[in-house]
C-alpha cells in the first residue's frame, strides 16, 4: 500500500460565526406549523367535523390545512448561542421604559450577533383565553425569527425555490432586492385588518420610513397603497352586502 494511501485526509475546517447561522437545521429541530385559508377557518368554526386533530403537529385545525416548516424559539436560541454566546436583542424603540409595540400590537428589534446588527420586525394574534403575557412573547419569538432570517437562519424554509443565482445574475438581484425594513414593512402592511389601522401603522412607523432610501421608500409607499386600495375594495363589497340584504334599501 502506498504512503499516499496511508496519508489521513485534511479535516474539513469547522463553520463558526455568522457562517454557522446559514447552515441548514437538523429534522427533528424543524417543525411543523398549520395555517388555513379564511374559508377553511370559516367552515370549521362552523362545522366541527370538518375539524381534525391532528397528528403532524399536535394541534386541531381544517382537515385540508397545508403545514409549513419553520424553526421554534428554543432550537432557534440554541444556533445562536452555538453561533455567539454573547448575542443579544434590543426593541428598537422604548415606550416610558418598556419595549414599543406599535399600534397593530408587532415589535421592531435589533438582533446583534457577532458584533452584527440588524433589524427583524414580529407579530402574533391574540387568542382566546391566552395567559398575560403569552401574546408578547410570540411577538418576540417571531421577531426573533424573523431578524435571525437576515442572518441567513432557516433561509432555505423561509423560501422553497433556487436561492442561490448564476454570477451573471447576483449582481442584479442584490440590486432588486428589498431591505430588511422594507420587508417586515411590508409583513406590517399586510397584517392590518382595517383602514384605520393601516393609518396608525403609518403614523407610528413615520420616522423609521422617513430613514429609508428613496428607492426603499418609494418600496413601502407601493406596498401601502396596494393594502389600502385592497381594504377599500373590501369595504365597499361588504356596504353591496349590506344593502342588498336590507329590505329597504331600494325604493318600493
Amino acid at each position: 500500500m502506498s504512503a499516499n494511501n496511508n496519508a489521513e485526509k485534511p479535516k474539513a475546517e469547522p463553520v463558526t460565526g455568522l457562517d454557522l447561522l446559514r447552515q441548514p437545521f437538523p429534522a427533528h429541530q424543524i417543525s411543523k406549523l398549520p395555517k388555513e385559508t379564511k374559508k377553511q377557518r370559516e367552515e370549521r368554526e362552523a362545522d366541527r367535523s370538518k375539524g381534525i386533530n391532528c397528528q403532524v403537529c399536535g394541534g386541531w385545525h381544517h382537515r385540508n390545512a397545508v403545514h409549513l416548516d419553520y424553526v421554534g424559539h428554543a432550537a432557534l436560541t440554541d444556533r445562536l448561542l452555538d453561533t455567539d454566546p454573547l448575542w443579544s436583542w434590543e426593541p428598537a424603540a422604548f415606550r416610558d421604559g418598556l419595549p414599543a409595540f406599535d399600534n397593530t400590537g408587532g415589535l421592531w428589534i435589533k438582533l446583534t450577533v457577532c458584533g452584527v446588527t440588524r433589524l427583524g420586525y414580529g407579530h402574533a394574534a391574540a387568542k382566546p383565553q391566552m395567559d398575560p403575557g403569552a401574546r408578547e412573547k410570540e411577538v418576540i419569538g417571531d421577531a426573533l425569527r424573523n431578524a435571525a432570517m437576515r442572518f441567513g437562519a432557516a433561509l432555505d424554509l423561509w423560501h422553497k425555490g433556487d436561492l442561490h443565482l448564476t454570477e451573471d445574475t447576483a449582481d442584479d438581484a442584490k440590486d432588486d432586492a428589498a431591505s430588511a425594513a422594507v420587508l417586515a414593512a411590508g409583513v406590517a402592511i399586510d397584517l392590518c385588518k382595517t383602514e384605520s389601522a393601516l393609518t396608525k401603522w403609518s403614523a407610528s412607523n413615520a420616522e423609521m420610513i422617513a430613514k429609508l432610501d428613496a428607492k426603499d421608500k418609494t418600496e413601502v409607499r407601493r406596498l401601502y397603497g396596494v393594502r389600502l386600495e385592497k381594504l377599500r375594495n373590501a369595504s365597499r363589497e361588504d356596504i353591496v352586502a349590506d344593502n342588498a340584504s336590507d329590505p329597504f334599501s331600494e325604493a318600493a
